[in-house]
């Protein structure tokens, strides 16, 4: 580490000078060589807290984590550090804190978004030994461990939960546009005619909500656009990265096609006005006001909408699973699998530089135990990704419609996140911008997402 220059000394004091410096360097250096400083009893974990401060899910579960863990390990303490701020505000700060010893906690809440940035960083450990010795991590189900795992092949967190993304619909307003109470559309054009249908019937509301643009950031590429572009093919092969080559996916028809459903929405004005639509806080609008108040009829979403509901939240709306519908979101055509569903999630990791790795790694044993991971799950209207939990009755009737995005599982599918993804993304969300304010044709907007592919990967594309 750099030691300030001192200012110039009279000859005399010269020798000393020189040898108070060295004293303090050797002293810094020690310091930042030392894992975070922290006392080696005492394991500090790091995670996202709410910016809502009437959601407290997160800082009520660590803090019983927290009272077991020193209760279970005499001597030992649990400092909790939590990082107040929105998504992407979140990334910056903990990835200023992996970079120096000095900084680093002992435990990071990790987004499997960014956690491929963080690895090829070198800001992260892997687990793999840790993972060898513990027998729960059989129980963790295999696309949740590969959300975890880098190119080297090596895992670098535990993965605390999964979601899955589907369509919520509003059966009140069904009703009145007479259509089904138990809609369940086998493709996309079965989507946009029922939002239709609601336009023109239903007119004081919303027809169809899909998250768009850079304001949305993630939201928009995956509850929106990769909804609907990994619903295109059979199934089998991804849409945006090519594994045979390690190429990103330029040129595609499917690309194209998922492009032309977001024009539909906003051209036929079938979504929220534009300007709403590229609200940076259009998902609190949808979850918070939109849903509750009944002036939305179709929101293309994720697992998690019940934890802004549930009671003590702040926005209770406990008559929700009698007034809102689920159906999976079809393929383009209805071709098999007949459903499609993304799945994100976060893990808890230990940094490259953490001061008592094997302290935090014991933390992640107990927050993972069956009892504990269940009961996160539920508090977080999570989805399990431990298949002990999965297959347990009280599990599935703790909260409605966890079986309905449980069962997604199965045909699911998680983000090509390799270091690019990011910038990947980014261009995704320009691209949709373009066709929602109609500044771009769908041909124009996806040639400049190609051009922007090219520079966001150094050009490892390949055309389909």
């Amino acid at each position: 580490m750099p030691v300030r220059p001192t200012a110039v000394r009279p000859r005399s004091t010269a020798l000393l000078t020189a040898l108070v410096a060295l004293t303090l360097a050797a002293t810094t250096l020690t310091a930042c060589g030392s894992g975070s400083g922290s006392d080696p009893d005492t394991v500090k974990v790091s995670f996202k807290q709410s910016t809502d401060n009437s959601i407290h899910v997160m800082d009520d579960y660590l803090a019983g984590i927290k009272k077991q863990f020193e209760r279970e390990n005499p001597g030992k303490k649990v400092e909790l550090v939590p990082i107040k701020a929105p998504d992407s505000e979140y990334y910056t700060k903990l990835q200023q804190m992996l970079r120096s010893p000095k900084t680093a906690p002992d435990l990071v809440y990790e987004d499997t978004f960014l956690i491929n940035s963080d690895i090829t960083s070198g800001y992260l450990k892997p687990l793999d030994p840790y993972l060898a010795k513990w027998k729960d991590w059989d129980q963790f189900i295999d696309t949740a461990k590969a959300a975890a795992r880098a190119e080297d092949g090596k895992t670098y967190g535990v993965p605390d939960g999964t979601d899955t993304r589907g369509l919520w619909f509003d059966k009140g307003i069904f009703k009145k546009a007479g259509l089904p109470a138990n809609w369940q559309p086998k493709t996309w054009d079965d989507v946009l005619a029922a939002a239709r249908t609601i336009k023109q019937r239903v007119p004081d509301v919303t027809p169809l909500n899909v998250y768009t643009g850079k304001p949305a950031g993630e939201a928009a590429t995956m509850q929106g656009f990769e909804m609907l572009l990994y619903g295109t093919g059979d199934g089998t092969s991804d849409p945006l990265y090519d594994k045979g080559t390690k190429k990103w996916i330029a040129g595609s028809q499917a690309f194209k096609d998922a492009l032309g459903f977001v024009e539909t929405v906003y051209k036929e004005k079938l979504g929220t006005d534009v300007s709403q639509a590229l609200d940076p806080n259009i998902q609190t609008i949808v979850r918070g006001e939109l849903l509750p108040k009944r002036k939305l009829g179709i929101d293309l979403d994720g697992s998690w909408l019940p934890q802004d509901w549930l009671p003590g939240s702040g926005h209770e709306w406990p008559e929700w699973s009698q007034q809102l519908g689920l159906a999976p979101m079809p393929t383009q055509h209805g071709q098999a699998p007949g459903k499609v569903s993304m799945s994100g999630g976060w893990t808890w990791s230990v940094p490259a530089k953490a001061g008592n790795p094997d302290l935090a790694f014991k933390f992640i044993q107990t927050m993972q135990t069956k009892t504990n991971a269940q009961k996160w799950y539920i508090a977080n209207s999570g989805i399990a990704v431990r298949k002990d939990v999965a297959s347990d009755p009280s599990y599935v009737k703790a909260q409605p419609g966890i079986k309905f995005f449980t069962d997604l599982v199965s045909s699911t599918h998680y983000r090509p996140a390799y270091p690019a993804y990011p910038k990947v993304s980014t261009a995704i969300q320009e691209a949709m911008e373009s066709v929602t304010t109609g500044d771009a044709s769908v041909d124009k907007a996806a040639g400049g997402y190609d051009e922007a592919l090219k520079a966001a990967t150094n050009d490892q594309v390949v055309q389909k």
